[in-house]
């Protein structure tokens, strides 16, 4: 089979991560491969920021716990060390489809690179907030920015999930 067509169709959601950090090397690869993800008129008005430190990556992770309405001391990043916070441009038309393929450009090269991954929602009311939006200037990120998704990234602890059956009748042909 196909090597990529295998990667699509092993890649699996990873809900328990060991706390050793990915490679830099192969965060770069990840990343890489979500910039060249397909967008609307070629406009690439996605960003990526790649949190690796521990102290802001628990602050995402509480602060995402909190409007989910976790009890103290849940881990919505399943203990991943590395998060991958895509934001998207507003004034794109295709802005959420376009982050959208990113996030699963992500997922799959990190799932070729013997990485684990998660898309984990709420990355847009976390970043609809006044603290984030001015965390996201001291960065230099301007504009009206919509937070698509968090992609955890981090080495699977356990044994990889299994696919499910696919459903039937999904596909319908006209010809």
């Amino acid at each position: 089979m196909n090597e990529v067509i295998e990667t699509i169709k092993t890649r699996r959601s990873i809900r328990k991560y060991k706390p050793d950090m990915v490679e830099q090397d192969k965060i770069d690869q990840i990343i890489e491969a979500g910039l060249y993800a397909a967008s609307g008129m070629n406009q690439q008005g996605v960003k990526i920021i790649a949190v690796k430190n521990k102290k802001f990556r628990d602050k995402l992770s509480t602060e995402k716990a909190k409007i989910d309405g976790w009890r103290d001391g849940h881990d919505p990043f399943y203990g991943a060390p590395v998060v991958l916070v895509v934001l998207a441009n507003k004034e794109c038309g295709t802005y959420v489809y376009d982050g959208s393929l990113v996030m699963g450009n992500l997922m799959l090269a990190a799932h070729a690179l013997g990485v684990g991954s998660c898309w984990i929602y709420r990355a847009k009311e976390i970043f609809e907030q006044p603290e984030y939006k001015e965390w996201l200037k001291s960065l230099g990120i301007e504009g009206d920015w919509e937070g698509i998704g968090h992609c955890i990234l981090g080495y699977v602890d356990g044994a990889e999930p299994k696919a499910q059956p696919r459903k039937e009748d999904r596909v319908y042909w006209v010809e």
